[in-house]
């Protein structure tokens, strides 16, 4: 497949979605819409045979959502993946990561959206300070078993696909 054309139709500070022309393989034409967001970073913060969550509204499904800790750079800032991950976990959580181990890279949505994301385990955590943005003010952060979490997942109460895919990582590291 080939993109023959592509134009802009939205652009916040966040988000950039274009619509592509495109022709395929057998020569039929098509168009694509595609979601441009930066990458990000999701840590899972292990201590105590359980994980650091957080919960905060999340306005596309209109509830709160509990999480691993997760974001991207503010408009301006950079640094490397891992800079990025203890950045994150330190903003939302206050935790600080004596280790950070990397169990991957995915992408969030390849049939939608360019966004991929690392995933990070941290450990020998040490609590300091959170600084979180203003869109983050609503956000709480509770540590939760390991068995709880799986009841978590089990019951719908945990249902945020880059968490799940990192704890699927996170699983497959352990074997």
């Amino acid at each position: 497949m080939r993109t023959t054309g592509s134009r802009e139709v939205y652009r916040n500070p966040w988000i950039r979605v274009r619509e592509d022309a495109v022709e395929r393989a057998d020569g039929s034409v098509g168009v694509y819409g595609v979601v441009e967001k930066p990458h990000f970073a999701l840590v899972l913060p292990y201590e105590r045979e359980g994980f650091w969550l957080v919960e905060q509204f999340r306005h596309p499904v209109g509830r709160r959502a509990w999480e691993f800790p997760q974001g991207t750079w503010t408009t301006g800032s950079d640094g490397s993946a891992e800079e990025l991950a203890r950045a994150e976990l330190a903003e939302e959580t206050g935790l600080r990561a004596g280790s950070l181990r990397h169990l991957g890279h995915l992408d969030l949505a390849p049939g939608l959206s360019t966004q991929e994301f690392d995933v990070w385990l941290a450990t020998d955590l040490a609590q300091g300070p959170t600084a979180r943005e203003a869109t983050e003010a609503d956000m709480r952060s509770a540590f939760v078993s390991e068995a709880e979490l799986r009841s978590m997942v089990r019951d719908g109460r945990f249902t945020d696909g880059p968490s799940l895919a990192a704890y699927g990582l996170l699983l497959l590291d352990r074997e």
